[in-house]
């Protein structure tokens, strides 16, 4: 509701500067110049807006005129990220981290939040699929933060990604779901003693992952993601925390 409201203000306000504009004209080539300027007001403005009050069906075209082109745009994102997850996976997987099989017979690509509830019972249900896929399926992870309603989501994702460049990032990771309930600054250097990470090392790379974190919420974007978690296998998506037998079963479709 909110993501339509938004943009069916910028509608409003474009159809309105428009309008004004178009009216504007109008009054420029019938009157002088400073009778033309002397009407461009508030009052005009008015007139403008009882119009649109008048014709609600013109803003109603646009919305969805809007929304099929942001649809199609979706569309086409959506089918270039799964293409190039066919044809090109590296360019999919960039410098993301992965595990499973060397060379898969699946890409499953995750979209995940540490402080998110879900992904943490998604979490289970992954290294499950792994250990009986392990020479079929290789799992990519995407951080997908949603920093407006989790705190700790993005602080979180930084020191996995810390964790990432000492080769320690799958390790951080499973310890970050499994502690969910303690995330903090505490558990991010405790953590990453027990992994016996430089902790010098450590604490720059935190400060420098917010770019590569950005990079896969970019890309989440792009693909009209909302939510977490979000998985996409081969060319299926699936969103939500789902069971191991669902996924079993869009493996085996294929």
């Amino acid at each position: 509701m909110g993501t339509f409201f938004c943009l069916t203000r910028q509608l409003l306000q474009k159809l309105l500067n428009v309008t004004v504009i178009a009216l504007a004209f109008l009054f420029l080539i019938s009157s002088s110049p400073v009778q033309a300027a002397n009407r461009i007001n508030p009052q005009m403005e008015e007139q403008v807006l009882q119009i649109i009050r008048n014709h609600p069906e013109a803003i109603l075209e646009s919305v969805q005129a809007y929304q099929q082109q942001q649809q199609q745009k979706l569309q086409q994102l959506r089918q270039a990220f799964l293409q190039d997850l066919k044809i090109n996976p590296e360019i999919a997987i960039g410098d993301s981290p992965t595990i499973g099989a060397t060379k898969p017979k699946f890409l499953l690509v995750e979209f995940s939040d540490f402080q998110c509830p879900y992904c943490a019972q998604a979490h289970q249900t992954l290294k499950k699929l792994i250990a009986k896929y392990r020479e079929e399926l290789k799992l990519v992870y995407k951080n997908f933060p949603l920093i407006s309603i989790h705190q700790e989501a993005m602080p979180a994702a930084q020191a996995a990604w810390a964790a990432q460049q000492q080769g320690k990032f799958w390790e951080y990771h499973d310890a970050l779901f499994t502690q969910q309930k303690q995330l903090g600054e505490d558990l991010y250097i405790d953590i990453a003693k027990k992994l016996n990470l430089d902790l010098e090392k450590f604490a720059q790379d935190r400060r420098i992952a917010v770019n590569a974190i950005h990079k896969d919420m970019q890309l989440a974007e792009n693909l009209g993601l909302s939510g977490t978690p979000f998985f996409i296998l081969s060319s299926e998506p699936v969103s939500g925390a789902i069971q191991l037998s669902e996924l079993e079963q869009l493996l085996s479709n294929n």
